[in-house]
């Protein structure tokens, strides 16, 4: 299996993944800044990796390997990132 990552394709994943651990750290937290850009940034990333992942297990198309920012791939960040937040939270108890 050959994967070539472009810089532009980092950075489209980057942009989502901030964007989507954002989103999910308001609505966590309740704060204007959630959990802080870093923490926002990698649990957005995970949870790409981790929505992704779901999505192509149903069969969701998702654009991760383009240099797209999908609707569908910020969807899938989101979903990712609350499944993250949630386990982490089961965890911690």
């Amino acid at each position: 299996m050959d994967i070539n990552i472009t810089t532009d394709q980092v950075i489209v994943w980057l942009v989502i993944g901030a964007f989507a651990g954002f989103i999910v750290g308001l609505i966590f937290k309740g704060k204007k800044k959630g959990f802080g850009f870093s923490t926002n940034l990698i649990i957005g990333l995970i949870g790409a990796v981790i929505g992704g992942f779901i999505f192509d297990l149903f069969n969701i198309r998702s654009g991760m390997g383009q240099l797209i920012l999908s609707f569908d791939d910020l969807i899938a960040a989101i979903a990712g990132s609350f499944i993250l937040l949630i386990i982490l939270a089961i965890v911690r108890r």
